[in-house]
Formats: C-alpha cells, structure tokens, sequence
C-alpha cells in the first residue's frame, strides 16, 4: 500500500481523491478507542494487517490553551516525534470530541500537520459522553453537528471525517448521513447501533442502515460492528458494499484480527491469524519498551488483559499478579507475566496436541451462541450473551457471521463484550 506523506501530499484532497492516494485505499482499520489505540498498539495493528489506524478519543476542550500542555503530552504527544509520524505512525487519523466548534477547530490546527484527517466523534454513548455532551448525544442537535464538521472543513488543511451511531429507522439515519457529508465530511465511519446499545445492551450492530448509507452518499463509508473473525471482513464488505470495515473491542482482543492465517489448510475453519496470546503481549510490551512516547500504564494492563483473557480465567495466579502490578517498573513485571503465560501454554500446547491432533479438532462451539471457541492459548473474540436477546432479534439486526455453514445459530445472539480497561466508541 502506497502511502503519501505530509511534506509530499498535493493540495487538499477530498472524498475518493483522499482515501485513494493519501490514505491507499485501507479497506482494514482499527477504531479509535479511549486508552486503548494508542502508539505502541497502533504500531502492533500495522504489523498484522491494519492499513488504517485511529487515534483514541482526545477532548478539543482540554486539548485546547491555556491549560493544554500536560493533556496534550498525554493525548496526542507530538514533541518526541513519533507519534504521527511518517515512518512508522501513518496513515493516520486523529479523532476529537467537541461540542463547541471553535475549539475544535483550535485543537485541530494544533495537529494537522501531524495526521492525514481529523476525525469527530459522533458516536460515543457512554455516560461522560452524555456529561460532556458530545459523541452520540448530539445526534438530535444537527446544526452544531454540521457546524463542528463545516468549519474544520473550510479551515484545516486536511480533511475532516465523521463517525457516528444510527437512528432506529434508516430513513433518519440516511438523512443524517447525508448531513454530515454536506457539512464537508470526507469519509463517513457507520456504526451500526443505537446510542442506546452499549454495556449489556450492546446487541448486534445492523449493516442493513450501514448499507443503506453506503449507497445514499457519495464519499467512502466504513463499516463498524459485528466483526469477531477474519471471515467476517469479507462478508461485511460484500453485503454492505462499504469501503473499508473498522474493528473496536474485536481487534483488542486477537491484534491480528486483520491478518490471513500464515499458512492457509483449506479445509481449515480458520481464515486469519489466532497467534498464541502470550506471544502478542511480549511482541506489544517489547514496542512499548522501545518507545520514547510513553503509554499508561492504563492502557498497557487493558491491552493485557485482553489479549490474555482466554487463559488468565485458567490461570488464577497469573491473573491475580497482573491486577497487582503497580509502580515504576510496571513494564518489566508485565513481562514477566507474559513470560510465565508463555511457558505454560506450551505446556498445554504440548499435552493437548498428543496423538496428532490440529488446532480444528480442538474447537469447540459454545451452545448459546454457535460461535467457535479456540484453544485456549489462542488469540480470540471475547463475547457475552445479550441481556434482552429477542428484543435485539425483534430489531432486525444482522446476525454476527459465523464461518461454520454446518452449525445452526441458535436463538441467543452475542456481540463481543467491553474489556476490564477502554471503552470501544
């Protein structure tokens, strides 16, 4: 993938134009996330196949002076020169929550040159989104909706981009997306749940509005939801006609959600990549060794405990250590840990795989759900049953895609579940 940088970039692109030949195309990206799509993870997400990468959420409020100088070191650190850089941190988009359009487009100037688009956040449905009165709960406030896009728009070198949540009905949601692509927003990232849909009541994102508000504008539109395995990409892609999907809470748990299995048997269930989980936390911890831009500590435990989680609900000690870990040498004890983790799963790995069996004679499918649960030492999607299942069926959602053609979906449908630490948007 052909990337151009900021010093070699002609005018501003927009639309088709920009996402072809500044950002190549990227059909695989990797959402923004609060404290948890950072520079150490976004740099392990290129490794296995994003071609897109978002900042987390930053706040235009306190990104802006006067008391801006200890938050922006923290959110978006650009003085040491790796954050959105053009070596190893590009293509790039930096997302912002705003409600007030000025300081939105001061915070945004501040990192234009820093970043391929500015992204606005238009679908956070937690409550210190409701608070801070941004993210979803400005859907019903249109004019300061256009207005926040519109005057990045006429004002940034760059161009600005959207991510926003749906209406129960398409005809609403299609309205609103043609909204914001008036306003000037170049790209349209659709997340295919109501603002209603978090926590327990996640339920399953609905591609039928995703596809409605593909055909209904004419910029790229990225899908989010529903995406736990390799497979599923394709499949949203075909049914949706989206340009590129866009991964939250799955890519936290297996980092190489975007990446083909290495050595593809076809006669495999497995289409993409489930490497052992201890693995990718030593690989993610050496980046964050290796960074002079540091990552909270924060962040660094959420990531581990995802990564991990198919074997620290077996591995009890482990799992007690890990929440324990405090201090100044956080990093080294995590390793550790991951180190620890690593031997005994090829411990089990060893005991498991006696006789000659493969990997698909050790999957087995959860009941409830008929989705398929990897062995334990395997990368995979974490999922939770839904509170109100027939509520969520009743709605018409698209079914999350299951590769086993064979299994019949039972009743109950799960979506994959919020980690201990971030919060997917």
């Amino acid at each position: 993938m052909t990337v151009q940088t900021t010093s070699d970039r002609p005018s501003k692109l927009a639309g088709y134009d920009f996402y072809r030949q500044i950002l190549g195309s990227p059909k695989l990206i990797v959402a923004p996330m609060v404290d948890q799509s950072e520079l150490a993870w976004r740099i392990l997400s290129r490794r296995y196949g994003a071609q897109l990468c978002y900042t987390p959420m930053i706040n235009a409020k306190m990104f802006s002076p006067p008391s801006a100088n200890s938050y922006r070191a923290q959110a978006f650190n650009t003085s040491l020169q790796e954050e959105g850089s053009t070596t190893h941190d590009r293509p790039l988009i930096v997302q912002f929550c705003a409600n007030n359009p000025s300081q939105l487009l001061t915070s945004a100037l501040a990192v234009q040159d820093h970043c391929d688009a500015i992204d606005i956040n238009l679908g956070c449905p937690q409550d210190i989104a409701r608070k801070g009165h941004y993210g979803s709960f400005l859907m019903d406030e249109w004019e300061l909706v256009y207005e926040l896009i519109n005057i990045l728009h006429l004002n940034l070198s760059i161009p600005v981009t959207a991510k926003f949540r749906i209406f129960p009905s398409i005809e609403k949601t299609v309205a609103y997306a043609k909204m914001l692509e008036s306003a000037g927003a170049q790209i349209l990232t659709c997340h295919g749940r109501l603002r209603t849909q978090r926590g327990q009541n996640t339920g399953l994102a609905d591609w039928a509005h995703i596809k409605a508000v593909k055909e209904a504008v004419g910029v790229p539109v990225f899908a989010n939801g529903n995406i736990l395995f390799y497979e599923d990409v394709l499949r949203c892609m075909e049914e949706t006609g989206v340009d590129g999907v866009m991964s939250a809470e799955g890519q936290l748990y297996n980092p190489a959600l975007f990446a083909p299995a290495p050595c593809q048997d076809p006669g495999s269930t497995l289409k993409g990549a489930h490497p052992p989980h201890a693995e990718l936390a030593l690989e993610y911890l050496d980046i964050v060794k290796s960074l002079k831009t540091p990552t909270a500590t924060s962040a660094v435990k959420g990531h581990l405990f995802k990564i991990m989680r198919p074997a620290l609900s077996r591995e009890i000690d482990l799992r007690e250590r890990l929440g324990r870990i405090r201090g100044s040498n956080v990093v080294e004890e995590y390793i550790e840990v991951a180190k620890e983790m690593k031997e005994r799963m090829e411990r089990d790995v060893a005991e498991a795989m006696e006789g000659g069996k493969t990997i698909d004679d050790l999957i087995t499918i959860e009941p409830t759900t008929g989705i398929r649960v990897l062995p334990h030492w395997l990368s995979q999607p974490y999922f939770r049953p839904l509170k109100s299942p027939t509520d969520d069926l009743k709605r018409g959602s698209s079914p999350i895609p299951i590769s086993h053609e064979d299994v019949k979906r039972p009743k109950l449908s799960v979506e994959s579940a919020g980690g201990e630490i971030g919060v997917p948007l």
